[in-house]
């Protein structure tokens, strides 16, 4: 290539440009056929508006009302359960609504129902109250892997704790004491 240039700095500084301008347009073109592969992120495409979107009726659903506490009815009644604080400290009252018919089972129930663990399951209860002193007769699983004697205190509390105070705690039902039994038997912690 014969070019005449003025001086030699300007030939250094043509050559230089062109060493470069090469690699930069195959850049610039790998990058613009690159773009034209890849997949578009907005999600309102050319493509897409002129596909017509299919119609979609929405099904009328019931209008149910809000979920709020229930007065107690003539088939309900309004206990106060003590049940065991998170850091399992005291026994925290609340007031929950059980059978009208049987209020004392109801409350024993909900008491239970929490207490049943993976590996701790009891299988039913009955509640006698006779003289002022409640009998709690306790059911263990077949399939509970822990007995009564392996609960730790805390557990010993969040369960049987929690049975008594609620048991003695409300005052209609005019209970002093409460015992409980599995089997009939006297459980021994």
């Amino acid at each position: 290539m014969a070019l005449k240039l003025k001086n030699d700095h300007t030939i250094v500084s043509y050559m230089a440009k062109k060493k470069y301008l090469l690699p930069l347009m195959v850049v610039a073109i790998a990058a613009s056929i690159s773009s034209c592969n890849s997949i578009p992120t907005n999600t309102s495409s050319s493509i897409e508006s002129q596909t017509p979107s299919p119609t979609i009726t929405p099904t009328p659903t019931p209008k149910t009302p809000p979920a709020t506490s229930k007065p107690p009815t003539s088939k309900t009644a309004n206990v106060t359960l003590y049940t065991i604080d998170s850091q399992c400290q005291e026994l925290i009252p609340q007031q929950v609504a059980v059978s009208a018919t049987e209020p004392v089972t109801g409350a024993v129930g909900k008491i239970i129902k929490e207490q049943d663990t993976a590996d701790f399951e009891l299988s039913g209860y009955r509640v006698q109250i006779q003289n002022g002193i409640a009998t709690v007769d306790l059911r263990l699983s077949p399939l509970s892997k822990r007995q009564f004697v392996s609960l730790s205190s805390c557990e010993q509390l969040a369960l049987f704790g929690s049975l008594r105070t609620t048991l003695i705690s409300n005052a209609k039902w005019n209970i002093k004491e409460v015992r409980f039994t599995e089997k009939g038997k006297e459980i021994i912690l």
